[in-house]
């Protein structure tokens, strides 16, 4: 269930929703954590809910000392009205068997909130590619059929490539095929559900190993960028001689493989 910060009540008509699916490598949460910082969204609310584990911490977005002591929990939404941007973030993992409740109580949140569109960041293990995979991009899209309609022809035109079907059963060639997401969380149950719902969903993942997948993170992010054009590319900034605008990476990531080996071990 969606909490509002304070007493108002937002209204999310017509935004895009960003969230991440706790998948391989952490990639599309670190990718929501980059695109929050770069756009210093502010927060609005957050998803009180039993599906995830507990947690709470300090702010990972802090620019001084004065807001690092602000508290974040383990589901919390933030918004950009000036883009018409919402972004979910999850900094947990789904407790067992709680996946699928939080995924029909998600869409019935963006169902309610008449959101435009929802836009997953998600990653897939690497090393379940096939051949034709291994001879391609490591990206790969998903749209569902309520979407197709109104952003097929932009898509088309950035040629990317549409995540493959695959055998269900792996290594039996007669199975009937299917989308398969192997290490991509709730990806898969979020497209199915969104396709039986009716509710325009795209999915953007990358295929990836565990380790720094921070690389990772901005080459997912960067991709979203081709489509929503969340920062803008150096030839359509008004000044030629001006660099892209960079992404900011989040004061939290300093920690992000603990701190340095202390001297006293040499």
């Amino acid at each position: 269930m969606f909490v509002p910060c304070g007493e108002s009540v937002c209204d999310l008509r017509g935004f895009t929703l960003l969230m991440p699916a706790v998948s391989v490598g952490n990639v599309g949460q670190l990718a929501i954590d980059l695109i929050i910082s770069t756009l210093n969204m502010c927060k609005i609310g957050y998803f009180y809910t039993d599906c995830l584990v507990p947690m709470v911490g300090n702010n990972p977005y802090a620019t001084s000392e004065e807001n690092s002591t602000e508290l974040s929990i383990n589901a919390e939404v933030y918004s950009l009205p000036s883009r018409k941007l919402v972004v979910l973030q999850l900094r947990s993992i789904f407790i067992k068997y709680k996946s699928k409740p939080f995924c029909e109580k998600l869409l019935s949140w963006v169902k309610s909130s008449n959101c435009a569109k929802v836009i997953v960041l998600s990653s897939s293990h690497s090393y379940h590619r096939n051949d034709l995979q291994l001879c391609s991009t490591p990206f790969r899209y998903l749209l569902t059929p309520s979407l197709q309609k109104s952003v097929q022809n932009q898509i088309k035109c950035l040629n990317w490539e549409e995540m493959e079907k695959s055998p269900c059963i792996p290594e039996i060639d007669d199975s009937e095929f299917c989308i398969r997401i192997p290490g991509g969380g709730i990806t898969k149950t979020l497209y199915d559900e969104s396709c039986s719902e009716e509710i325009p969903m795209a999915v953007l993942l990358k295929f990836v190993s565990e380790g720094d997948n921070i690389p990772d993170a901005f080459g997912l992010v960067e991709y979203l960028n081709e489509w929503l054009q969340i920062i803008k590319p150096r030839f359509q900034c008004d000044d030629p001689k001006a660099s892209a605008l960079p992404w900011k990476m989040p004061s939290s990531w300093r920690l992000l493989f603990g701190s340095g080996l202390p001297p006293a071990l040499f």
